[in-house]
């Protein structure tokens, strides 16, 4: 499958890695920096000088990730590859846009052809060897077109574990599942932060990091 891939960042460019290692998969990669797109090309991947060089380097029906800083970049994005792309080609969104804005993208988009699917992923550096958690939201018949490309960047299923991402609904869903999974997140990571604060404030001399590294070792806050 060909993927047409925007934004090699510290999670887009180790997907881009990800793909090309683990499956035969081919990726088209832009991004503004040069030296990005370099290293993709050192994986695998096959660069692109623009947006409009990427497009006319797949083949219909296009796949497009999106993976830049959700607001306006996103949207300019999306907006660029709109006047490009064709009827039944499909649209990713792989950052943090709101679940609300998939859902007005889609509208729009809908009166192209174009699909547009909004994909929550959870990861961080740790995802090139371990794998994606997704949560992804858009119709069935785009999703199931890029379930090849979510099969390898998730973590390997097997009987223990599941898959590592889910199909929760239209567009929008996906994302609105990440929103929560981020409220949590900054939850736990608040909750962290006044926890080695008391220490901090404690009448014993703590070791914060030799307290980081014990609790790492099975505890169930280890996350």
């Amino acid at each position: 499958m060909q993927l047409g891939f925007i934004g090699l960042g510290k999670m887009g460019g180790n997907m881009v890695h990800r793909i090309h290692r683990d499956s035969e998969h081919e990726c088209v990669v832009f991004d503004f920096n040069e030296e990005a797109v370099s290293e993709a090309e050192g994986h695998g991947a096959e660069g692109a000088g623009s947006l409009e060089e990427l497009v006319s380097k797949l083949e219909a029906p296009r796949s497009v990730w999106i993976m830049v800083p959700a607001g306006d970049p996103t949207q300019q994005t999306v907006d660029t590859l709109a006047g490009l792309m064709e009827s039944g080609d499909t649209i990713i969104d792989g950052g943090n846009s709101r679940w609300s804005d998939d859902k007005r993208r889609q509208e729009e988009l809908r009166d192209r052809g174009l699909h547009y699917v909004d994909v929550g992923v959870s990861g961080g550096v740790w995802g090139l060897q371990v794998g994606y958690c997704m949560m992804v939201g858009g119709d069935d018949e785009a999703v199931e077109r890029l379930a090849p490309i979510l099969d390898v960047l998730a973590p390997p299923t097997t009987e223990e574990h599941g898959p590592g991402w889910g199909h929760f609904g239209p567009t929008g869903a996906g994302h609105y599942v990440k929103m929560v999974h981020n409220g949590v997140e900054y939850g736990m990571m608040q909750a962290y932060a006044e926890g080695f604060a008391l220490f901090d404030a404690s009448e014993y001399e703590l070791d914060n990091a030799k307290i980081a590294h014990l609790w790492m070792q099975g505890s169930v806050v280890r996350a």
